[in-house]
């Protein structure tokens, strides 16, 4: 690929081809590399940005398939495909309209084709265009008579208009023709729980989903809300179980079943549940309110204090939370408090009864407390006892008619967190997404001197070592360098080379001491202050990690954050002296940039990573972070474009996140 990348030599045919194939092996990254080659070739096709707009689209990038489409149509406005795959990117950015436009234009050459007009009713029914979607899915039917999910699309847009019977009507019609569609099965099942209350059916509906679906999680949850309405709740705790197997991450299932256990009083588990959900969302007040009560139960008074505080926290209006932080204090013998939370709630119920839409929706608890209801209590402890209630989803994929492309990157999971420092290092995870190396003229120069008994290389993927050789070697090396710096007058490279084979076996404290050793005997060696920073960086974490919890109270933590504030700043120094001596290292302001990110300073971040990409255009890295930086400050658009940058780059998991946030 190395080979490829150069402008005059490129073959952009061949190239395009191997990128087509990419995509057909569903190698979408991979193939967005090849497709960039000839786009930089040859940037007046349009045929490369149509077939990166393809991959884009495939790992969830809808923005950048949108971009890179209209780019196709700039060029060629006669590739019939491209207009159905910008239709479709669109569609899934809710602009419904646009998309219908570009279906229309895709028709003109395709008239009756099944997807496209599948599609464009889809289209029209989230417009709430129920007339044309009608027409649309009319037209679809006389041309595909026997298309399934034609049926399954009228169903949804039954439900719309609130024809369950009909909706119902569909689904038995498009099962008819399809009786292996999981999806519709599910659909089926929740209108049949949900609208005509027909439990064994819809349980007979999950069941056949479940056989031919048996990984999807969602599909336990749904199963788990029948068993519920026909009171098996044996059956529904082993459902939401497997859909936490399923999806570790799966909160209405933890909440479910933790509301569950509290209906049996399974306590301890029901909190066990509540305190997962929390985890995965530490400021939802539903599960910190349910979970103060239990708390509270088991006169666990503390944190059920410190839980109902962070649902007032969220909801200061919330008047139920009040009363109940009243009951704790006087509980805990505290009535002075209890009283003010007392009072505070009956103000709050009373502003709130007297407005039209708190009337209107009728809260149980203003409507007990001004009955003077002897079973308040009860009311408090039932203000979030529903279950949450999910269906099948109703709203149906698109259809891409040009290709079947299969499996998606963008699925895998992968923690939320900017991506990793640049370090020096012998051992650099190999990536056939890396079409260029991370070049810095230094590093060749210290292995061409042969001084070091290895050759280093820039990365932000480290191999983990696992080899007990290659361990060996470099426990071997420093007792050479040991040897070495006694015999002979130290140089500031042996102490550099040392402090390398201390970064690898993760000694970095006296890796630290080296460098600073080096630095005193040559004060303008770069990789040192480089090595430095990175091995003050690696300490930092793992006294991070090693620390015992605080027993020396306020002041204690504040100690321990003001000493590591002032380690942070120590390497922040180190990359401001290797940016002094190589002003256009781009690597050295990213490095700073995830310092500062470390220290939650989000502006100085983002001028960092911008200067970063100022000097590198296409360092995907930069990109991503700033992107997380974005989203940190609430900058959703910035956040988002940056993110399909990265992704177009070759950062694998800016498609993971862009999934979560369209989620």
């Amino acid at each position: 690929m190395a080979c490829l990348s150069a402008k005059s030599q490129i073959n952009t045919e061949q190239v395009m081809r191997i990128g087509q194939n990419a995509i057909y092996f569903e190698d979408y990254m991979l193939s967005i590399q090849y497709f960039n080659m000839v786009i930089q070739a040859k940037p007046e096709q349009a045929k490369p940005y149509f077939y990166r707009a393809v991959a884009k689209f495939n790992l969830e990038d809808y923005s950048g398939a949108e971009a890179d489409a209209t780019l196709a149509i700039e060029r060629n406005p006669f590739l019939n495909d491209v207009w159905e795959i910008r239709g479709v990117a669109r569609q899934n950015l809710g602009k419904y309209e646009e998309a219908i436009s570009d279906y229309d234009k895709a028709l003109e050459a395709l008239p009756g084709n099944k997807q496209i007009l599948f599609n464009k009713a889809l289209a029209q029914d989230a417009l709430k265009d129920y007339v044309s979607s009608e027409k649309t899915f009319n037209e679809l039917m006389r041309h595909n008579p026997n298309y399934d999910r034609a049926y399954r699309g009228r169903a949804k847009l039954r439900m719309s208009q609130g024809d369950t019977l009909g909706a119902i009507s569909d689904l038995d019609t498009a099962l008819m023709l399809n009786k292996y569609s999981h999806e519709m099965y599910a659909m089926r099942a929740g209108l049949e729980a949900t609208s005509t209350k027909n439990y064994e059916k819809a349980l007979s509906d999950m069941n056949e989903a479940i056989r031919l679906q048996p990984q999807e999680s969602q599909y336990y949850v749904i199963r788990a809300q029948v068993y519920y309405g026909l009171d098996n709740y044996d059956g529904a705790m082993e459902d939401y179980g497997n859909a936490i197997n399923l999806d570790p991450y799966n909160m209405i299932a933890y909440y479910n079943r933790g509301i569950l256990r509290a209906e049996i009083n399974d306590i301890n588990r029901a909190i066990e549940d509540f305190s997962a959900v929390l985890r995965l969302n530490p400021s939802d007040y539903r599960t910190l309110y349910n979970r103060a009560i239990l708390y509270r139960n088991i006169h666990d008074f503390e944190n059920a204090l410190a839980d109902v505080s962070k649902v007032i926290d969220v909801v200061p209006d919330f008047a139920v939370a009040h009363f109940l932080r009243s009951e704790i204090y006087k509980e805990m013998g505290d009535k002075r408090k209890a009283f003010q939370e007392y009072d505070k709630s009956i103000e709050l119920v009373k502003r709130l009864s007297a407005s039209e839409e708190t009337r209107k929706i009728g809260d149980p608890f203003a409507k007990a407390f001004e009955s003077n209801d002897p079973n308040l209590a009860d009311v408090v402890a039932r203000q979030f006892s529903e279950l949450i209630k999910v269906n099948q989803k109703d709203d149906i994929e698109q259809q891409y008619n040009s290709k079947d492309i299969r499996g998606s990157v963008q699925n895998k999971e992968f923690v939320i967190e900017p991506e990793p420092m640049f370090v020096l290092t012998y051992y650099p995870s190999h990536s056939e997404l890396k079409i260029k190396q991370n070049y810095i003229k230094d590093i060749d120069d210290i292995n061409s001197s042969r001084i070091l008994r290895f050759n280093i290389v820039v990365t932000n993927r480290e191999q983990t070592l696992t080899d007990n050789k290659d361990i060996a070697s470099h426990f071997e090396s420093i007792q050479y360098f040991n040897s070495y710096l006694t015999t002979h007058t130290p140089r500031a490279l042996d102490y550099f080379g040392r402090a390398l084979d201390f970064s690898v076996t993760r000694n970095y404290k006296s890796a630290i001491t080296d460098l600073d050793k080096a630095i005193a005997l040559t004060p303008n060696f770069a990789m040192a202050y480089f090595l430095r920073a990175i091995a003050r960086y690696n300490q930092i974490k793992i006294d991070d990690f090693a620390s015992e919890p605080l027993k020396g109270g306020t002041d204690m933590a504040k100690i321990n954050a003001m000493n590591r504030h002032s380690a942070l700043m120590a390497v922040v120094a180190d990359w401001d002296k290797l940016i002094s001596l190589q002003p256009r290292l781009s690597i050295a302001y990213f490095n700073k940039g995830n310092t500062l990110l470390e220290m939650q300073d989000y502006v100085e971040a983002l001028k960092c990573f911008d200067k970063a990409i100022q000097l590198e255009p296409t360092l995907g890295e930069a990109y991503y972070n700033r992107g997380y930086v974005y989203l940190k400050l609430g900058n959703k658009d910035s956040g988002v474009a940056d993110l399909s940058k990265a992704g177009e780059l070759g950062i694998v998991p800016s498609y993971n996140l862009l999934k979560r946030l369209a989620k």
